[in-house]
């Protein structure tokens, strides 16, 4: 089957990972894993957030750094023994929600789902869904981000036989969803980090919004 025409990935699929090792993505164990995660946050234009989603948070190591920079975090995943680690490592003073969820899921069943999100991380989830679904997740999630708000991408480049697409098409999706501006891109070759505003027009930069002078 080509990779092309591999469906989402279900959580079943997620399931089998997660009860063979309770870290199975050695998201807690490699360097590369704590460089992208440093990346990602300093790539983040404001230095604080009101309200954050974060699927796919696995056992929580980006969402214990998300919550400094956060009022409140919305942190979801398909299996439960990462959601229950995931909450073992940022303990209970911290401002995270943990729900079962993923971005192919209905958008009502989240917690207090009229609520928008003035911050969305996309981190090493997109290449789950197929193209279709993806697209689809993207025009939701827009639809949840406050105007001005940030969705910041990252994902592995390297091709993987299990998913449905690679990281660069995951990130041409998003590139192309309308709503959404570029701000912001570091690449190499195993990384893609991508920082989009909610806005109509270009983005502004971090400097002009930050009142400097940028002419």
């Amino acid at each position: 089957m080509s990779q092309g025409s591999r469906t989402s990935l279900g959580a079943e699929y997620f399931r089998t990972v997660y009860a063979v090792k309770d870290d199975p993505f050695m998201l807690d164990s490699k360097w590369y894993e704590r460089r992208k995660y440093a990346l990602t946050l300093a790539s983040l234009p404001k230095p604080h957030y009101r309200r954050a989603l974060e699927p796919g948070c696995s056992i929580g190591v980006l969402t214990e750094q998300l919550a400094a920079r956060c009022d409140h975090v919305v942190s979801t995943d398909v299996v439960d023994s990462a959601l229950d680690s995931a909450r073992r490592r940022v303990g209970d003073t911290a401002a995270v929600e943990f729900a079962r969820w993923s971005l192919s899921d209905d958008w009502s069943t989240l917690p207090a789902p009229e609520e928008m999100f003035d911050l969305i991380v996309v981190s090493e989830v997109g290449y789950y869904l197929d193209a279709d679904d993806l697209t689809s997740a993207m025009a939701r999630a827009v639809e949840h981000l406050e105007v001005g708000g940030t969705l910041v991408a990252a994902h592995w480049r390297h091709e993987v036989d299990d998913y449905p697409i690679p990281g660069d098409r995951v990130h041409e999706i998003i590139a192309s969803t309308p709503g959404l501006a570029l701000l912001s891109r570091y690449l190499d070759e195993d990384v893609r980090i991508e920082v989009f505003v909610a806005s109509d027009g270009p983005a502004a930069s971090v400097a002009s919004t930050d009142g400097l002078d940028v002419r």
